[in-house]
């Protein structure tokens, strides 16, 4: 069942992990998906690989730290599809390290991509959106959004940030059709978190495609229905 049918998705960091997942499945779905990352090379197989199992794809390179090139993925979406109906900010960069210890330079990348980039990213499509009488942003937080603990402190506050502009974007959206949600995934088995600090089993974390799911799960609800947030942990984790 083709529930995405005709809809345009934006995808942002579906190169790899839960971003290319989402891409995939929405692509399954029918969707129009548009494949973003700074790594076009890898934009382009995720493409590759929703168009071959008969699903439609595009790809444009974007840094979402550049609010210039968050304004193009915009412009040139509607150019080439005439609107955007879905919005998924998943593109983000992971640092650990004790805050005492932590760099500027490495403070201001985590910033720069996860919270910035998440704002350029809400504005444009937010924008569009209500020009357009509605649609659907989904930010990809975590449970570090949520919670925050030693060695997190940058991430932590990235993704707490983000659940801030998700509950206000959210309130400003209702009159005007648009649902702002968010997803907060924890040790999700992707090269992100691979390199993360924590040591967790690969075989015990979760499975990118339940994300995946939990994204389209948020883009197909009913038109009058919206959840907020939800928090995607792993079985047993300790919080």
């Amino acid at each position: 069942m083709h529930r995405l049918k005709d809809k345009v998705a934006i995808v942002t960091g579906s190169s790899s992990g839960i971003g290319k997942a989402i891409a995939l499945r929405f692509g399954a779905e029918g969707a129009n998906v548009v494949v973003t990352a700074r790594r076009m090379t890898l934009c382009e197989q995720t493409v590759a690989q929703i168009t071959k199992d008969g699903g439609a794809a595009w790809a444009i390179q974007t840094d979402v730290a550049d609010e210039r090139q968050v304004e193009r993925l915009i412009e040139e979406t509607v150019k080439h599809y005439g609107r955007v109906d879905i919005l998924v900010n998943n593109a983000g960069v992971i640092e650990g390290g004790r805050l005492a210890e932590t760099t500027t330079k490495a403070f201001d990348e985590v910033m720069n991509v996860n919270l910035r980039g998440t704002f350029f990213c809400c504005r444009a499509g937010f924008q569009h959106m209500k020009k357009q009488g509605g649609g659907t942003i989904i930010n990809i937080s975590s449970v570090a959004g949520v919670q925050a603990w030693a060695g997190t402190g940058t991430y932590s506050a990235s993704k707490h940030g983000i659940l801030a502009l998700t509950k206000s974007l959210a309130d400003e959206g209702r009159p005007h059709h648009i649902k702002v949600s968010a997803i907060c995934p924890g040790g999700v088995a992707d090269d992100l978190v691979d390199a993360s600090p924590e040591e967790i089993l690969r075989s015990e974390k979760i499975d990118p495609f339940d994300v995946a799911e939990t994204a389209l799960y948020l883009a197909t609800l009913g038109k009058y229905s919206v959840v907020h947030q939800i928090v995607i942990d792993r079985l047993g984790a300790d919080w």
